[in-house]
């Protein structure tokens, strides 16, 4: 009776018998039955799938029903925990199937028991805080299965315990380690290498495709099909992985090792941990040279400066007396030894980084409070990434909400080198025309103006009280969204939420709690953030997104682009900024039953020629520039509202 994919998902199929308010969609079957013979026919697909559509489903369907292994990859590690402990089985069980699934993260997301061992032995953590968190982590260990540092809620992701009880790629010991058997990193690649579908994310995906080993080499070659989820992310994601990085937390986690292994093998050498201490400090000082402020920048900006250049040659020179002194010490022992390794490696990225000739490369650098991390990146890496999807047989998937630029993907797909890709694309089934209500804002300034943002918080404030708060307010920058909250503390009726005073999820926790507050955000608000119902009805997004034209690495492939005559602004930068833009308006509506209203406040979009670009990429809603419009619209009923004036 269920022959395809796309019946699996109609109203008599099995999932819309087992799962509760599931809604058949044309856009889902559609795009399941799309996906399943781009697997069989092992195609590259490159698919764009509005709000609403249900693609998560519309690709597990075929995915589970393929009869060869499936990886499939998505944005970031919460949505990989997502899928996996919630999408995968719900399809899964509907379809009555027994596929094997496995979650594989990169071993920076394990718990090292030999680390662990060290930690707790060594005694020698830096804050009162650390140690507590070091108990907490103990007496998880006692207990978990998995290894997966996700599972302990009470420690925060970036938590300074967790370098210190799990592993990298440098300083894994590999079968020498003491705990090898017990490995949970082995053990989730075991598991990934039996199972027919695997959900990694995109930056083990890359590591591996790069040959930078994360722990699941092997598992590439067999896979038959990969399915990229949030796939616009993946340009910019692949652009790490295809360059070089040195940072000063590698040289300071590599002279902490050398100190805890010379207590345990090498006591009788002094001078080793004179020497991890001279380059410890002589990183440190190569970050006060490269001033107090955090920020990227082209890298010959650092290299003017004589007080740089001193500190990174006494670096290097420091880097290179401790691999002398290592190489003695190696034989001692394996962790001895890995330290060894470990510094040959950074030593070759150092060199390479001072190296002159970079005409394929962006030399860059940024600093962060403590640290600062050096760059060698890429100016494309469209035809990498087609060598490494072409030594594998296998089909490709790409799918988001956001890769197409009105109905062109060619941006996307340039930027990968998928040229023969076949592209297919599915607006949202919400109902915009009913539903939303885009409003411009009559007499705004240019966003050049010093008092644009002034101006963008006086056009919103009437429309805040006709929504009666229940809004984000997105900006393109930190400095807009400090302003803003500074103009809105005194005078705003409403809870004020804004990002970097608490975690996004305790934001995003105290925002639907609380169904009346006003949350402020940049990037990270932009997408990957779900808020269905009245809790949020208003977005105001301050101007278009295009990329700071100051980014080393953003104007240098601006540079190659127009070097082999391409126009940088039609061809790169306006396309992102309108994929980045639909991020942002598609935080508005969620659900079939939500409504709400759009704010846009760049004038640009009525007085360039390039607005009507941005206008024709976003869902077909109807639009207003009269405030009292707005007011009518929070004001009515869901059936009243569609009978608003508006004007196009």
């Amino acid at each position: 009776m269920f022959d395809t994919p796309a019946q699996l998902l109609g109203d008599a199929g099995p999932l819309a018998k087992s799962l509760p308010g599931f809604a058949p969609r044309a856009q889902q079957q559609a795009m399941a039955q799309t996906v399943a013979e781009a697997l069989e026919r092992r195609e590259v697909l490159v698919t764009e799938a509005g709000t609403g559509t249900g693609k998560t489903f519309a690709y597990l369907v075929p995915a589970l029903l393929f009869n060869n292994k499936v990886i499939i990859s998505t944005g970031t590690k919460h949505l990989q925990d997502q899928l996996f402990h919630r999408d995968l089985p719900v399809v899964r069980e509907a379809l009555k199937l027994s596929v094997r699934t496995a979650l594989l993260k990169g071993r920076a997301n394990y718990l090292c028991l030999h680390r662990l061992d060290l930690a707790v032995s060594d005694g020698r953590l830096p804050t009162r805080a650390d140690v507590v968190d070091l108990q907490k982590v103990s007496r998880w260990a006692g207990r978990t299965r998995h290894g997966d540092i996700a599972e302990v809620d009470e420690i925060s992701e970036g938590a300074a315990i967790w370098p210190w009880v799990t592993s990298t790629a440098d300083n894994c010991l590999g079968q020498e380690c003491p705990r090898f058997s017990e490995c949970y990193v082995l053990k989730a690649r075991r598991a990934a290498q039996e199972a027919d579908v695997v959900v990694v994310n995109h930056h083990l995906l890359l590591a591996d495709m790069a040959l930078k080993d994360e722990g699941f080499g092997e598992l590439l070659p067999g896979a038959a099909a990969f399915i990229i989820d949030e796939a616009h992310q993946l340009p910019e994601v692949a652009l790490q992985f295809f360059g070089t990085t040195l940072s000063s937390r590698q040289l300071t986690e590599l002279c902490r090792d050398v100190a805890t292994e010379h207590a345990r093998e090498a006591g009788d050498m002094p001078d080793l941990v004179r020497a991890a201490e001279a380059l410890d400090h002589a990183a440190a000082d190569t970050r006060i040279a490269l001033g107090s402020a955090s920020r990227r920048a082209p890298w010959r900006e650092a290299a003017a400066q004589a007080a740089v250049m001193k500190n990174l040659r006494e670096t290097e020179n420091a880097l290179a007396r401790l691999q002398d002194m290592l190489r003695a010490a190696a034989p001692r022992g394996a962790g001895l030894n890995q330290c060894w390794q470990r510094s040959i490696a950074l030593a070759e990225r150092l060199a390479a980084f001072n190296e002159t000739d970079h005409e394929q490369q962006v030399q860059w650098f940024e600093t962060f409070a403590r640290s600062f991390a050096l760059h060698l990146t890429p100016f494309e890496i469209g035809n990498s990434f087609q060598n490494h999807v072409s030594r594998f047989k296998a089909a490709w998937v790409f799918t988001s909400a956001t890769l197409a630029v009105g109905d062109d993907f060619s941006h996307f797909c340039a930027s990968l080198g998928l040229d023969a890709a076949r592209t297919a694309r599915w607006d949202s089934p919400f109902d915009y025309q009913r539903n939303a209500l885009l409003y411009l804002p009559q007499r705004m300034p240019l966003p050049a103006a010093p008092d644009y943002t002034a101006a963008v918080i006086e056009a919103a404030l009437p429309v805040l009280r006709a929504s009666e708060g229940r809004a984000f307010l997105l900006f393109t920058s930190h400095r807009a969204l400090q302003e803003a909250a500074q103009r809105l503390s005194d005078i705003l009726p409403y809870p004020l939420l804004i990002q970097g005073t608490a975690p996004r999820r305790e934001l995003l926790h105290r925002f639907r709690e609380l169904g009346n507050a006003v949350l402020l955000g940049t990037s990270s608000f932009w997408e990957g953030v779900d808020v269905r119902g009245e809790a949020l009805s208003l977005v105001i997004i301050d101007k278009l997104p295009f990329a700071s034209p100051g980014d080393p690495v953003l104007q240098a492939r601006l540079d190659a682009l127009r070097k082999r005559g391409g126009e940088p602004f039609r061809d790169a930068q306006l396309p992102q900024a309108v994929i980045t833009l639909k991020q942002g308006v598609g935080r508005l509506i969620r659900d079939v039953n939500d409504r709400g209203v759009l704010m846009l406040c760049d004038p640009r979009l009525l007085s360039k020629s390039y607005g009507r670009v941005f206008l024709n990429s976003l869902p077909a809603m109807r639009r207003t520039r009269v405030l009292a419009e707005v007011e009518e619209f929070f004001a009515a009923s869901p059936e009243a509202a569609e009978t608003a004036s508006f004007f196009s």
